[in-house]
């Protein structure tokens, strides 16, 4: 009997998962006496002794062995591996064309231009031959259209005061599942949103924008109203194409608010984050003194508060250089417009129509908030026709930048779950 050889067996397996079979079989079964040797030992070595490590896995290997091949220029193996990563084997361990893009142009950095070249001309020559599935990917694109995707491409509204706003097209090569407009709090820009917004952009098109008065957005003259904010964000889903889920954070909650409630033909869907729906006597009596304040004495004199509100003792602690970033993201705001827009805020009054509302409704809240307690956010909630409320631990008023992960599995979880 035939001793049961268990490294070529797993080899194989191996090598069968990241190939497919079809590959594996003509490789094996073409074996003559002059190859036989040297395919068993491939498939015990190469399949087996390294393949087999439990170090890494098949997608993290697949990767590797593409970065390999074209440093060196092996480009034989290379379109064996980006075939067979692309549409090969396991489909579990396959990698995506945008895994195969970043890839390439990593390797551009490490290992030159010229290998990159190729390797972007061999893998178009790939997506060919496997057939429409990858037919997305080949249409043809003014080079102008191609934004970083970690970024966007930036534009400016046609409208005025123009806006500036950014768009990420579906990095999956698919049409979009959903257009998402993500509204920014006050003091910060599109960048506080990198994170959620570069998720959500797999399979969605996702639209940041800049308020009035903040980033690189007209400063117009105040005092800013509500409706103002309200109108600005109406025009701009009138220029990116609507209707549009709505993500907004603090400010950019109110103006969510009160867009959903305006203009319901604009908004299929609405997250509010970290917002409320009304202030207290009390609370708009706080916001006249910041505006004095800024009045008196600039940014400086209140920016270290928005600090204390915005991230909890710990993750000051922890994270100095993010609380330091976004404390001179405030400083470097046009006071003007950042008065302006205080002006507006402290006016927010939706509570007694959020009955009116009728799309699905998220509420997050941060569970340290001291900006918007948890509270407002259940007000809000209990307001709201059908509306969830989730609270993320450990989270204070910026809680996408202190719990990013935790703040985008909430969204995508609760995207998965509409229509």
């Amino acid at each position: 009997m035939t001793a049961y050889d268990h490294d070529l067996q797993r080899g194989l397996r191996n090598r069968r998962s990241v190939l497919g079979d079809a590959w594996v079989d003509r490789s094996v079964n073409g074996a003559n006496a002059f190859t036989a040797e040297f395919q068993g030992f491939i498939s015990r070595y190469a399949w087996h002794e390294v393949w087999g490590r439990p170090g890494l896995d098949h997608r993290t290997r697949r990767i590797i062995v593409l970065a390999i091949t074209t440093a060196l220029g092996r480009w034989e193996e290379f379109r064996l591996h980006t075939q067979a990563a692309l549409a090969g084997g396991d489909p579990a361990t396959r990698l995506t064309v945008e895994d195969v893009r970043e890839v390439l142009l990593q390797a551009a950095i490490y290992a030159g231009v010229p290998a990159a070249n190729t390797a972007f001309a061999e893998t178009v020559k790939i997506l060919r031959e496997l057939g429409p599935e990858f037919a997305p990917w080949l249409e043809q694109l003014d080079v102008q259209g191609a934004g970083h995707p970690g970024v966007g491409i930036s534009r400016f509204t046609q409208t005025t005061p123009r806006l500036h706003y950014t768009v990420r097209e579906p990095r999956n090569g698919l049409p979009p599942r959903r257009t998402i407009v993500l509204s920014h709090a006050l003091g910060c820009d599109v960048m506080m949103w990198d994170h959620l917004a570069n998720v959500l952009a797999w399979d969605h098109r996702v639209v940041c924008y800049d308020h009035r008065g903040h980033g690189l957005s007209e400063v117009p003259t105040g005092p800013y109203t509500m409706q103002d904010l309200c109108d600005d964000a109406a025009r701009l889903i009138d220029e990116v194409g609507g209707p549009v889920t709505f993500i907004g954070l603090s400010m950019g909650g109110m103006v969510g608010q009160e867009l959903a409630l305006q203009h319901p033909d604009k908004v299929q869907a609405l997250v509010l984050a970290n917002t409320t729906s009304g202030y207290t006597a009390e609370a708009q009596a706080g916001w006249a003194q910041r505006i004095a304040a800024i009045e008196s004495g600039g940014l400086e004199g209140i920016v270290d508060g928005a600090m204390q509100r915005w991230f909890h003792d710990g993750f000051r602690a922890a994270h100095p250089a993010t609380v330091a970033r976004w404390r001179q993201r405030v400083v470097a705001c046009d006071a003007r417009g950042y008065i302006a827009t205080c002006q507006a805020i402290s006016q927010i009054d939706t509570t007694a129509r959020l009955g009116q509302l009728t799309v699905p409704v998220l509420v997050i809240a941060g569970e340290l908030d001291m900006g918007t307690p948890p509270a407002m956010s259940r007000t809000i909630a209990l307001a709201t026709p059908g509306a969830t409320l989730v609270v993320l631990p450990e989270a204070s008023h910026l809680s996408v930048l202190e719990q990013p992960e935790a703040f985008t599995a909430c969204v995508q979880d609760w995207l998965a779950r509409l229509a």
